[in-house]
């Protein structure tokens, strides 16, 4: 099965995989975002440092069997949070999530791990869209969709209604296809080429 690059860098920031070697540097960034993650994140609320090893090995079965590619998003070496490419949304689609460490957001640091993600995403055999999912009650997620050139899709209530406490069960789908990528990266290269001094 075709796998992703282990590392994937975009601007200031580096996407590593995962593996079991970087329990400290993922519970660190866990303990110091609790407060940013609870609303959001289900797992959150009972997050120990017992759950690492099962979060990590969970990424490598993932890997191994194709059906995720979790990263870590590092920048000058520092783990600063999680992201991950995943196959749960049907055949040709794959589905980007990922948060920062409170300390790391508001410098567009997340805008260029999910470019990172999206980019290599569309460079896997049939692929031929994109998606980004969150719940209305959280827009910062669709700010970075709407910075990448995704659309909105979709919005409705969820089956299972709110999963966490900032939550209002309402699910926002952002997309983006391969031609509409490829169209995005094609225009940005013209633009930063035609201002270049000749």
């Amino acid at each position: 099965m075709e796998e992703p690059a282990e590392l994937l860098s975009h601007g200031q920031v580096e996407l590593r995989r995962w593996h079991a070697s970087d329990l400290d540097a993922l519970h660190e960034a866990i303990s110091g975002s609790l407060h940013h993650l609870i609303p959001w994140m289900p797992w959150a609320a009972t997050y120990d440092r017992q759950l690492g090893p099962a979060f990590l090995a969970r990424n490598k079965e993932e890997w191994a069997s194709g059906d995720a590619f979790g990263y870590a998003i590092t920048t000058n070496g520092t783990v600063i949070g999680s992201c991950g490419l995943y196959r749960r949304i049907g055949a040709g689609g794959l589905d980007i999530g990922y948060w920062l460490h409170p300390r790391w957001t508001g410098r567009g640091l997340a805008t260029m791990a999910a470019t990172a993600l999206v980019g290599q995403g569309f460079r896997l055999t049939g692929t031929d869209r994109v998606e980004i999912h969150h719940d209305a009650a959280n827009p910062a997620s669709g700010a970075v969709a709407r910075r990448l050139g995704f659309t909105e899709a979709e919005r409705g209530p969820t089956p299972e209604g709110p999963t966490a406490p900032g939550e209002v069960g309402i699910d926002v789908v952002w997309r983006i296809t391969a031609a509409q990528w490829a169209s995005r990266t094609t225009t940005q290269t013209d633009e930063r080429t035609s201002g270049r001094i000749q």
